[in-house]
């Protein structure tokens, strides 16, 4: 008898939801009109500890609010779906602070994901803001409502951030055959061309003609040596 999986913790489900999401409505503290709230689109790449990275003008009323009051909130939702009261959404609470802007890494891992944004390094009041998530509401669907910390929805420490661009060049250079029949094996479609744009703990992603796609690994990988297996694993699954 095959053994059944282990469920997928209310954490781990909101992780992989939120690294499938790349932008959201970002609620400030409005300093134009005290006591209510400010909301706005806000584009966003997650970092390797798990928190979101948005890229903002100081001439933005958001930027403003946060520069008084740093605390805010961001929510993520499935565009996707038709009816967006029954398809998941992820709503982080949280502190809006200035990040490294000398993390070359940061820059070029945000504009894999977001490359229009380029256009916004060339003028000197963009900067990018880090929120350090405090606690998160999940909601997966009718009955899947779930609190949870910092620690649980964070992923664990790893070695990713180091290790990133060099797995990124390495499999697009060597292995596009791989990257395609990923396509097709998880999202049933064979795309002319795939790419690489990021790699984490928790999975990687491709951009396939032009669209982002979400692979999860089974369980998080930490090192080299794990993040390789796992690659390997899902190409041995791969119809030959």
């Amino acid at each position: 008898m095959t053994p059944e999986k282990n469920p997928v913790s209310a954490a781990t489900e909101a992780r992989r939801f939120l690294r499938r999401t790349h932008s959201g409505v970002l609620s400030t503290h409005s300093a134009r009109v005290p006591g209510y709230p400010f909301g706005s689109i806000a584009p966003f790449v997650l970092d390797h500890d798990g928190h979101p990275v948005i890229l903002i003008s100081s001439l933005a009323e958001h930027t403003k609010n946060i520069t008084q009051n740093p605390r805010v909130s961001l929510i993520a939702f499935d565009q996707t779906t038709q009816d967006k009261q029954a398809g998941g959404r992820l709503t982080l609470i949280g502190d809006a602070i200035v990040a490294d802007q000398s993390d070359d890494a940061l820059r070029q891992r945000y504009l894999r994901y977001l490359p229009q944004a380029e256009q916004y390094f060339g003028m000197h009041d963009f900067q990018f803001y880090r929120i350090e998530i405090r606690r998160a509401r999940y909601i997966g669907g009718f009955g899947n409502i779930n609190w949870i910390s910092t620690d649980e929805l964070c992923p664990p420490a790893n070695l990713l951030a180091q290790l990133e661009d060099g797995i990124i060049e390495h499999m697009n250079a060597d292995h596009n055959d791989a990257l395609l029949a990923y396509c097709n094996l998880v999202h049933s479609i064979t795309p002319a061309q795939a790419r690489m744009i990021g790699m984490d703990s928790d999975g990687f992603d491709l951009l396939a003609d032009g669209s982002v796609l979400r692979f999860d690994f089974d369980t998080p990988v930490l090192d080299a040596e794990q993040a390789r297996t796992a690659l390997v694993e899902l190409r041995r699954r791969t119809p030959a």
